[in-house]
Formats: structure tokens, C-alpha cells, sequence
């Protein structure tokens, strides 16, 4: 059963606190672990920075700072250590925790620095290791063509042991060009990005106008690159050339393209010791940057063990501090003033809460703690649970409740998923939500301790509104007789076929042998006939206008309701009865003559009926009568529509005219016995009743008849959409079982049978239980919004919104 105080918002006081400000962070502590108290701003007109505890604010901001660092550092190691709960042990003051955070923050740093640099240094030493390796090979192969050649008697033995040991590799050039130019030559060893090889070797050409000879090989995996640290294919080079002007110029390309140079000994010895020189560092290097993280990684561990307790911590200081920013303190500066709302029903838990934290902080002076008086609107409080809080948040959506105003989420609970199965209807369909909610609710435990998206976080807090628009999807297919648009025949049909084969349903249609009507929902013999359209779309159309008077109906009883509440009569007789009245006298009368028109069986056409009500009043209806006197009926509903108009309109002004100046002449008469004094203190609390303009009033009454008459008709307009969306649901649903299951099931081949049978499963899931069923929720959302909220629903209050270490600890 749901709660009263889901109907009402629960009663609240504004109180305040003058409590020591010795005990005031304490005081405020045991208020924050209660969650009962919403504290006031009494220092609107301070910066953040002027305020008293400003530097407190900013060091647990900081320390927020340095714990959201250590998260990083878990995400980024990829640890996720055991979560313990919090001990006797782990319990420490929150200046000893400052220093160990600070410590702590000052070693990771220290490790992160120190493995950024080694792995920098592993990472060169890698590319130099490849370097050497395919530039080694260059040599090696060019030694070995010069020792084929000498065995060839190409070359002299003079010239295969002179200073140029590198003549192999430039033999077509040095061929090319006059002996006399030739000379000791250069290179510069390195790599470079692949993706910027082909560039890179143009340029190079280009500025060098051809006098150079560059070899590469690729590097078969992807390296770490030491600049960025980010894994590269990358391509070794040698270039050769001669002069120190080509020097110059090669070197400035390779800084430009980001290639890294190394150098590279000439002679096959120094090369094979460099390798092993390479080697050797790199297993060093290796060894110890694994210490290093083996090292980082148990002061993580040791972090992550308490993390989530200091995180709790530092949010509970923080919001402490931050509401003590938000007391005045007196001129002694010994007292601080605090003011809030609180439920009333809360009063004694917070007194308790007072005690116990003089009580333990051994205050010489306890916490006052009074209730004033006020004219401000408190804020709106309604206690909900995991059942009725996503209900909450629809209504809240669209704005927060004024104070003890009806609540339309006590009536959204049932009516919402009810009207999004009138348009959802099918049991099939239905079976699948309940199955996916009751996934939800059964692993609720397992997705709360989880990080969701923002799409699943949002279904998984629907998910009891999920379950409960399953539910009515069901009954609703029930009634509809449709399961994948498939009619089931529970109980034996009123109509049956002309011949065995039905083969003339379509055309000549059926015929009626029993007088029983189908004793649950549509008779399946109306499906596949000729007049099934016709039949479900007058049934659908007037069963949304009656469900949407009913509830516009409703809407305007909870108004009337709200009046009684707020003991406003005016409200009473000049809104609420001709508003009940000129909704009715129209379309309450529209859904009457539906249901005579569904108990007699007539022909009678209530578009004809309803039309000629308001062009010719009072004339014969013929064969349209449903009832004796109709026609005298309905004139004088016409006339009770005529007068709710200007009954809406002109008397509540001038009633509003009359009591303010009655009020005025009141205090008037009420001063002349007090003192100057007195009466001044009267004009300024009353100042804005003297402002009354009976023009704006005018207006503003106009505003709202003219609204609500026209909203009248707009609003049972577009409660047609239940029909309609009804409708295009059954058609898809019908479509994509006739034109793709049953056409791919016509063939024996079980390959296009089974694509058949998944293209359809993709299609119902993709259109008709994710794009229809968002399509039914806002459309459904907007009928609660819209048409059924403005007749009673202000919404212009805020929330209660309490300081609250549950709320910190999961919602922070």
C-alpha cells in the first residue's frame, strides 16, 4: 500500500541551532550522519573565499585532489586490491591522515618519475638495439660482396683493404663520377616513424640534390618509442654522404621528422662489443625498472586497501566545513547560528543527535535548539524507496511539488504503465520486458556495486517501472487477443466462416451464430477479416477518450482537493466546480453516450450527435437517439458549458479585489490603537499586498479560463494517440510476422528459415522493444505532463535536499 506521505509532502519546521563553536564541527557531524536537517545559507552575500572556514574547504579539496590521484594510479596499474571494511585501527585523525596522504602523494610521484626516465632509457635502448641490428647487416652484406668480388678478381686486394671499407655499398655511385672527386664518406644511422618514411627519404634527396645513398629495412613489431612513450612502427635508415654541409642538412631533417640518430662504430668489433654493451644495460635497466613497479605497486595495494574509507572521510569533512561556511557566527565569535527545515517528525532524533555530541566533545554549554516561525515556503520532502523513487522521478522531472500540494507520483504508479500498455499492448512482448525487468531486480545487489552507463544506469533505476509496464503490457495483449499479432482462441468464437475454408473472410466477411459475447478480451475471429480494421479502431479510438476524460476528471478532483488542503474556497467555487462542469457538460457526456451506445448495440453516430449539439440545439436526432430527452439534455448542457466560461473567468478576480481591501481597511483600523512604530512595522510587512492591480489579475484569470478551454478539447484530442500508437504497434508487429517469418518459413530451406527467423527477432527487438517502447514512454509521459498535471499540479516548489552522509557516501 503506498504511503499517505507520498500523497503530501511531510510536514516541515524551520528551526536553529546556537551551538559553541567549539563543538560546532562535531554538532554538525552527528546532524550530517542523521540526514534530518537541510541547513540555510545565512552568509549569501560572502564569497566562497570570505568565508570562516575557507582554508578547511580548500585543504579537503586538495586532499580530494591527491585520493582521486591514487584512483588513477589503481586504474592505470590495473589493480583493484581487496576492499576491507574499516577497522578500529584504520581509524585516524583527519590531520594524521592529511600528512599520510601528502607522504604518500610524494613517494608515488617520486616512483612515477623515476620509472618514467628508465623507461625512456629501456626504450632507447630497444631502438638502439634494432639500429644496430639492421644497420649491422648492411656492413655484413657489403663485406661479403666485397669478399665475392675479390675471389672474382673484380677488385684489388689493394683497394678491399684500404681505408674505404664501405666501397661495396657506393660502388654504382662512385662508378658514375670522376675518380679525382672521390673522398672519405659520412653516414648517420637512426629511425624514423614508417608512416613518415617515404617524406622523409624525398626530402632528404631534395636537399642533398641526389648526392646521397640511403638504405632502410622495417622493424617487424611496432616499438616503444622514447619520446612519446606510445608504441610506433618504425623504419631504420643509413644514410651516406659527403661533406659536413650534407651532414648539417641530414641531421636538421631528422630533428624535423622526429627521428632519432645513433651512433654506429665502423669497425665489425667495436660493433659486436656495442651489441653486447646494449644487451647487458638493457637487462639491467629491465630488472630494475621491474623492482621499481614491483615497489609502486604494493604502495598501491596498501593505498587501495583504505582508499574508499579516506574518500568517505575527506567528503565528510569537506560537506562539514562547507555547511559550517554557511552559519553566521555571533560577535564573540564563541557561537555559531545555524538555521534550517527539518521534518517534524524528526525533532526528536535531531535533539538526540544535539546531546550526544556535547556529550562527547564534553561542551560545558549544550546546542540550543528552537523552532521559529515563518512565512517561507519550506522545501518539499517525500520519503520514497526503491519501488516509488523512479515514479518520483518522473513527476519530479517535470517540477518539484509545492509544499504539502497533491503528489500526482501516488497516482503516476499506476496510471503511467497502464497507459503505456494501452499503446504497448501485446503479451509477447510483454513477457520479454518482464523477463529483462526481473533480470534487473534479481541482480539489483550486483548493479549497484557497479560502474553503469548512462543508458543502463537509467534503465537499471526504471526497473520496477519496467516490471510494472510489463505487467499491464500483458493484460492489456490479453484483452487485445495478440501475441506477435497472433489472435489465440481460449474459448469458443461468436462468429465463425461462411465455407470450411474461409476463403471469403477477407471479402464477404463472417457470420454471427451465438449471441454470447467472448468472455475476456477481442474475439480472434476478427482478425484476418474484412472489418477487423474498422472494428479495432473504433474500439481503441472511443476506449482512449474515455480513459482520457476519466483521467483529466481526476485531475481536476485533485484541484479541488488541493483547495479543501489549503482551506481556499475561492478555488473551490470559481475554478473547481465550473471547470468539473464544462469538461463534463462536453466530453463527459461524449464518454455517456460511448457507453450506452456499447450496452444497447446501437448505430447511432456520435460524430453526427456531438456536432449538431452545438449547430442546431434541440433538434430531432432520429435514428441518432440513444435516449428519451436527449435532445433537451443536450441543450441544456450547452448552456451549463456557456455559463462555466464567464463563471471561470470574471467572479474570482473581483472576490480577490474585495478581500484585499478588506484587509487593508483591517490594518488600518488596527493601527490607530498601536504606536507609529507599529504601524510602520505593518506597512513594510505588507508591502506587496498594497501592489494589488485588479487589470493583472484580469489577465492572469483570462489566461488560465482561456487555457483550460481550449485545453479541454486539445487535451481529449490527444489522448487519441493511445489509439493511434496502439494501432501502428499491432500493424508493425503484424508485418514483420507476415511479411518475414511466415514468407521465410514457406520455403524448406533451413538457411533461409533461419535467416527468416533471426531477421525477425532483430527487427522485433530493435523496433518494436526498444524504438516503440521509448516511443510509448514519452508519449505516455507526456499525457501525465501535460494533460492530466496542469489541471491541479503548480510544481513550482524545490527539494529537500539534507545534509547526509548516506547521501555522500553513494550518490558523492
Amino acid at each position: 500500500m503506498v504511503r499517505m506521505d507520498l500523497f503530501r509532502s511531510e510536514e516541515m519546521s524551520k528551526v536553529q541551532l546556537i551551538m559553541p563553536a567549539e563543538s560546532a564541527h562535531d554538532t554538525i557531524t552527528y546532524l550530517a550522519e542523521i540526514g534530518h536537517l537541510m541547513f540555510k545559507d545565512l552568509n549569501p552575500q560572502k564569497s566562497p573565499f570570505q568565508r570562516t572556514y575557507a582554508n578547511k574547504t580548500k585543504r579537503c579539496a586538495d586532499m580530494a585532489r591527491k585520493l582521486n590521484f591514487f584512483q588513477d594510479q589503481l586504474v592505470k596499474a590495473q589493480l583493484v586490491p581487496a576492499v576491507r571494511p574499516p577497522t578500529d585501527a584504520d581509524e585516524i585523525d583527519f590531520e594524521e591522515l592529511e600528512m599520510m596522504v601528502d607522504n604518500l602523494e610524494v613517494e608515488l610521484l617520486e616512483i612515477n618519475n623515476n620509472s618514467q626516465k628508465l623507461q625512456q632509457t629501456v626504450n632507447e635502448l630497444n631502438e638502439l638495439a634494432q639500429v644496430l641490428q639492421k644497420t649491422g647487416s648492411f656492413f655484413s652484406s657489403a663485406w661479403y660482396e666485397t669478399e665475392v668480388r675479390r675471389q672474382s678478381g673484380v677488385m684489388s686486394r689493394s683497394s678491399i683493404h684500404g681505408e674505404d671499407r664501405n666501397l661495396p655499398l657506393l660502388l654504382e655511385q662512385e662508378m658514375q663520377t670522376d675518380p679525382s672527386k672521390h673522398g672519405n664518406l659520412g653516414f648517420i644511422t637512426g629511425a624514423v616513424s614508417r608512416s613518415k618514411f617515404v617524406t622523409f627519404e624525398r626530402i632528404i634527396f631534395r636537399a642533398t640534390r641526389g648526392n646521397m645513398f640511403l638504405k632502410s629495412a622495417v622493424i617487424e613489431q611496432p616499438i616503444m618509442d622514447p619520446a612519446t612513450g606510445d608504441k610506433i612502427e618504425k623504419t631504420v635508415f643509413i644514410v651516406f654522404f659527403a661533406g659536413d654541409w650534407s651532414r648539417i642538412k641530414i641531421t636538421k631533417i631528422c630533428d624535423a621528422f622526429g627521428a632519432n640518430r645513433y651512433h654506429f662504430p665502423e669497425d665489425a668489433r667495436e660493433q659486436r662489443q656495442m651489441i653486447s654493451e646494449v644487451r647487458t644495460r638493457l637487462v639491467e635497466l629491465q630488472t630494475t625498472l621491474n623492482v621499481g613497479m614491483d615497489h609502486r605497486d604494493n604502495v598501491l595495494t596498501s593505498i587501495g586497501y583504505n582508499l574508499d574509507h579516506w574518500i568517505v572521510m575527506v567528503q565528510r569533512e569537506k560537506a562539514v566545513y562547507h555547511t559550517l561556511n554557511m552559519l553566521s557566527v555571533d560577535v564573540t565569535h564563541k557561537c555559531l547560528v545555524a538555521e534550517g527545515w527539518c521534518p517534524v517528525t524528526t525533532k526528536p532524533k535531531i535533539q538526540d543527535a544535539l546531546h550526544r555530541a556535547a556529550f562527547d566533545c564534553n561542551a560545558q554549554v549544550n546546542t540550543i535548539f528552537q523552532v521559529l516561525q515563518t512565512k517561507e515556503s519550506p522545501p518539499t520532502f517525500h520519503e520514497v524507496n526503491k519501488f516509488t523513487s523512479a515514479f518520483q522521478e518522473i513527476v519530479s522531472a517535470y517540477g518539484v511539488a509545492r509544499y504539502q500540494e497533491v503528489n500526482p507520483g501516488c497516482f503516476t504508479i499506476v496510471t503511467f504503465p497502464f497507459l503505456f500498455a494501452v499503446m504497448f499492448g501485446d503479451w509477447a512482448h510483454g513477457i520479454v520486458m518482464m523477463v529483462a525487468s526481473f533480470y534487473l531486480i534479481c541482480n539489483e545487489k550486483k548493479f549497484e556495486s557497479k560502474k553503469l552507463g548512462d543508458i543502463m544506469e537509467m534503465v537499471f533505476g526504471g526497473r520496477y517501472v519496467i516490471l510494472l509496464m510489463s505487467f499491464f503490457s500483458i493484460y492489456t495483449g490479453l484483452i487485445y487477443n495478440e501475441f506477435l499479432s497472433v489472435p489465440f482462441s481460449f474459448w469458443t468464437s461468436a462468429y465463425q466462416c461462411r465455407d470450411p475454408t474461409c476463403s471469403d473472410a477477407h471479402s464477404a466477411g463472417l457470420i454471427k451464430w451465438s449471441y454470447n459475447p467472448y468472455p475476456f478480451g477481442v474475439d480472434p475471429a476478427w482478425h484476418g477479416s474484412r472489418s477487423e480494421l474498422p472494428f479495432l479502431n473504433s474500439m481503441k479510438m472511443k476506449m482512449s477518450i474515455l480513459m482520457g476524460i476519466t483521467q483529466m476528471n481526476l485531475g481536476v478532483i485533485l484541484s479541488w482537493w488541493n483547495a479543501k488542503f489549503f482551506h481556499n474556497k475561492l478555488d473551490i467555487w470559481y475554478q473547481f466546480v465550473p471547470q468539473l462542469l464544462f469538461l463534463n457538460a462536453l466530453f463527459g457526456y461524449l464518454s455517456i453516450l460511448i457507453l450506452i451506445k456499447w450496452c444497447q448495440g446501437s448505430k447511432a453516430d456520435l460524430y453526427h450527435v456531438i456536432i449538431y449539439m452545438f449547430l442546431s440545439p434541440g433538434s430531432d436526432l432520429g435514428e441518432d437517439q440513444l435516449f428519451w430527452g436527449q435532445s433537451n439534455f443536450q441543450v441544456m448542457l450547452v448552456l451549463l458549458a456557456i455559463v462555466a466560461v464567464p463563471w471561470m473567468l470574471f467572479p474570482k478576480p473581483f472576490k480577490l479585489q474585495k478581500l484585499h481591501l478588506q484587509k487593508v481597511q483591517g490594518r488600518a483600523y488596527g493601527v490607530l490603537g498601536g504606536s507609529d512604530t507599529d504601524s510602520i512595522d505593518l506597512e513594510h510587512e505588507h508591502d506587496e499586498d498594497e501592489n494589488f492591480d485588479l487589470s493583472e489579475v484580469l489577465v492572469h484569470q483570462m489566461i488560465h479560463t482561456i487555457e483550460f478551454v481550449l485545453g479541454a478539447v486539445s487535451n481529449t484530442a490527444s489522448y487519441l494517440r493511445l489509439w493511434a500508437l496502439s494501432l501502428a504497434h499491432s500493424q508493425l508487429s503484424s508485418v514483420f510476422y507476415d511479411r518475414i517469418l511466415l514468407l521465410s518459413f514457406s520455403y524448406s530451406n533451413p538457411l533461409i528459415r533461419g535467416m527468416g527467423l533471426f531477421t525477425f527477432a532483430c527487427a522485433t527487438v530493435m523496433v518494436l522493444l526498444i524504438m516503440e517502447t521509448l516511443s510509448a514512454f514519452l508519449h505516455a509521459l507526456r499525457l501525465h505532463w501535460v494533460e492530466f498535471q496542469n489541471k491541479f499540479y503548480t510544481g513550482d516548489g524545490y527539494m529537500f535536499n539534507p545534509l547526509s552522509i548516506q547521501t555522500l557516501v553513494h550518490g558523492g
